[in-house]
Parts: C-alpha cells; sequence; structure tokens
C-alpha cells in the first residue's frame, strides 16, 4: 500500500498543469484516440463491405445465367449429356470461387495472401479433401474414357440402373424401382463395372425346360417358330438353340438370342409367355419337381 501512494504521489508530482486539464476534459487520451481511429476504420470499411455484399449477390445471378447459357449452347450442338452435365458443374464451381476471391480482394483480404495461406494449409486441406478429390478426378476420368454414358444401362457393385447424370463429384443411377442411387466418382472409375448397353446389339439368355419323354425335334421346332414369329429378334447374329442340361426333372433348353439394345427388355418380357403358349397348343409338357417312391414289398 505504501509502495503504491508512493508511485500516484511521484506520478503527480512530475505532472504539470496541461497534462492534468487534458486527463480531466478528455482530450488527447488513449481512449479518446482509439475510439477515433475506430470510428475512422468503420467508416471506410462499410462501403467495401456494402460492395462485396453487392458482387457477391450480382456475381451469383450472372453464374446462374451463364450456366443455363453454355447448356442451350451445348444442346445446340448435340453434346452429350454426360459431357453437358459435367462441364456445367466444373464451370459453376469455378466461377463461384473466381467471384469469392473477387468479394475478398474488394474488402481488403489479397488474393495473394489467400493463396499463400492455402498453399501453406495445402497439406491439410488436400488431406481432408482427398475423397472429394479422388471423385474429381474420377469425374474427369469418365469424361475422356467415356465407359459409360447418360442413359447407359451399367451394373457396379450391388447397384443396377440407368446412368441418368454425371455430376463433377458423383454420378446418379435409376434403378427399375424409380429410387436414385448416388455413387461417388472414384468408386465407378477405379472399380470394374458392366455396361449392358455399351452395343447396339446384345444377347439374351433364356432358359426352357420340357418333361421328359418329350419329342425334342417338335420341342426345337417350336422354339424355332417362336423365335422366327418375334420380329424384335435378330437374324443375324444366328439365334442359338441347344439342350444345355438334364436336370432331376426336366430337359432344359438354352436359347441365345440377339436383339438391339432398345428392345430388350420388351423381348425379354415376352419371349417366355410366347414360349409357355406355344407350349401348351403343341401338347408339350412343362415339367415340375416331383419324386418318385417305390415301396419295398
Amino acid at each position: 500500500m505504501d509502495s503504491i501512494k508512493a508511485t500516484v504521489a511521484d506520478s503527480l508530482s512530475n505532472m504539470n498543469l496541461g497534462d492534468l486539464k487534458a486527463v480531466v476534459t478528455g482530450k488527447n487520451t488513449i481512449i479518446i484516440d482509439a475510439l477515433k481511429g475506430l470510428l475512422d476504420l468503420t467508416v471506410a470499411f462499410i462501403p467495401k463491405l456494402i460492395g462485396c455484399i453487392l458482387v457477391l449477390w450480382i456475381g451469383f445471378k450472372l453464374i446462374k445465367l451463364l450456366k443455363k447459357a453454355l447448356t442451350k449452347v451445348l444442346e445446340k450442338r448435340d453434346a452429350e449429356a454426360s459431357l453437358k452435365g459435367f462441364l456445367t458443374s466444373v464451370v459453376d464451381v469455378l466461377m463461384k470461387v473466381m467471384l469469392v476471391i473477387m468479394a475478398m480482394d474488394i474488402i481488403g483480404i489479397k488474393a495473394t495472401s489467400f493463396i499463400a495461406l492455402l498453399g501453406e494449409a495445402g497439406l491439410a486441406v488436400g488431406m481432408a479433401l482427398q475423397g472429394t478429390l479422388q471423385n474429381f478426378a474420377g469425374g474427369v476420368i469418365i469424361l475422356l474414357l467415356r465407359p459409360f454414358k447418360v442413359g447407359d444401362y451399367i451394373e457396379v457393385g450391388s447397384f443396377k440402373g440407368y446412368v441418368k447424370t454425371i455430376h463433377i463429384f458423383h454420378t446418379m443411377i435409376r434403378p427399375f424401382n424409380g429410387r436414385i442411387i448416388i455413387v461417388p466418382n472414384s468408386e465407378l472409375a477405379t472399380k470394374s463395372l458392366i455396361n449392358h448397353t455399351k452395343e447396339e446389339v446384345i444377347r439374351l439368355d433364356v432358359v426352357c425346360s420340357v418333361a421328359y419323354g418329350t419329342d425334342l425335334e417338335k420341342a426345337r421346332r417350336v422354339i424355332n417358330e417362336v423365335i422366327a414369329a418375334d420380329p424384335l429378334i435378330k437374324k443375324d447374329p444366328i439365334p442359338k438353340i441347344c439342350v444345355s442340361n438334364l436336370g432331376d426333372s426336366s430337359v432344359d433348353w438354352s436359347l441365345w438370342l440377339w436383339t438391339s439394345v432398345d428392345d430388350y427388355w420388351v423381348v425379354w418380357m415376352r419371349i417366355r409367355e410366347n414360349l409357355y403358349n406355344a407350349f401348351y397348343q403343341n401338347g408339350i409338357s412343362i415339367p415340375f419337381p416331383q419324386l418318385d417312391v417305390h415301396m419295398a414289398k
């Protein structure tokens, strides 16, 4: 306590009348100077902030219009749907990044400083976005190598369906049940997949069975008549028919039928019905599992 009193007394003894007057009247104090500096900074920053908000608002509107214009240009040039979706996604991301950098520059955050900061944090960002970058690279590979396109029916892992859209990071697949499956592009680019519609003409494999004791030549003639009566089944390549298995209760026939990609499911749905009706009309029995039991006397 004595030391504090001594310090105060020493300060008062060294203070002249002008300094004491400045303290009492509130002139030339550190607090006043700080408030003035903050006020000047706020007045200078508000116009920059308003300009930044306007640039962002107008920029996002322009990006939306440019995306629509790009889509129309690609449609006029008959660009593939996969290319159209991927390019619009890439352009959208790039333009938004550029817009954000411009807005930061308006409020005083220089792009060079921002890029330098990203460069210093590049390793951490790379580790955090590793999966995202892999998906982007996968999208580029899909676009360049074109293992499939929008509208193809593909099978990857346990997923099957028609490709609906190819985006920058993922691909949307629509199965027959109408739901949407979202698959990362990295999975589609690095794993094996089956493209059922890559070729214009594909083979449909059908198995039908007749009972033991059936005249095989008659069965072959009836099957050939059913195939010849269907205009969607190609005559070239020639359909193949053969007995492929002697089962426990049936003689199995394998049919290799060729049809166009567009007609595949139509043929798939009606060929078995046509075979059943033809067998029924010609008295050919279709077997069902049965067991003969012999009783010992």
